[in-house]
């Protein structure tokens, strides 16, 4: 299956025609269905949504990445319940990379990053919990590694009640990329 970040004509073509749809020549429904119609010809992704992986304006948008190992939930529970800050610490650590996989699966190489727009790192805990940015911590550390602390920037953190399969720590990435 092709992906834009294979092919760089077709990324520049989509951020070219990307930024012609920014007018309202065409209604959005029938912008996402030349979107759709033109994946399909060209076997490559389609984006639903913003809040799904999307490819747009030289920007790579990574969501709701979970700390899996083998394809298997890991790190399931609340933070401050029967999960520890360090368990926390770990989960997402384990979410960054996987996230950091999923951005190298897109891009071919993590060297196209020039820099980390935003990350958000959302945590199951109790309402007693009170050291979300210790366990953020984790991700953000990894991404200074990787990328350099000057290549980072905003991050968001926060509690939920839940989070998808029962995990503790959910990352999303938003990365500035190079054609």
């Amino acid at each position: 299956m092709g992906t834009l970040a294979h092919s760089s004509a077709l990324l520049e073509g989509y951020v070219a025609l990307d930024a012609a749809w920014q007018k309202p020549s065409f209604p959005a429904t029938e912008r996402q269905l030349i979107v759709l119609t033109a994946s399909v010809e060209n076997h490559g992704p389609y984006c639903v949504a913003d809040h799904s992986t999307a490819l747009k304006a030289l920007k790579l948008r990574l969501s709701g990445t979970l700390p899996l190992e083998g394809g298997i939930p890991t790190f399931v529970g609340c933070l401050g319940g029967e999960l520890t800050s360090e368990d926390g610490q770990r989960a997402t650590h384990l979410a960054a990379l996987n996230t950091l996989a999923a951005a190298r699966e897109h891009l071919c190489s993590l060297d196209r990053v020039r820099r980390v727009v935003r990350l958000t790192v959302s945590l199951a805990t109790t309402p007693e919990f009170c050291q979300h940015p210790r366990v953020a911590d984790a991700a953000s550390e990894l991404l200074a590694t990787v990328f350099g602390a000057d290549k980072t920037s905003t991050r968001m953190v926060y509690g939920a009640a839940s989070l998808p399969v029962g995990v503790c720590a959910v990352v999303e990435l938003i990365l500035e990329v190079s054609m």
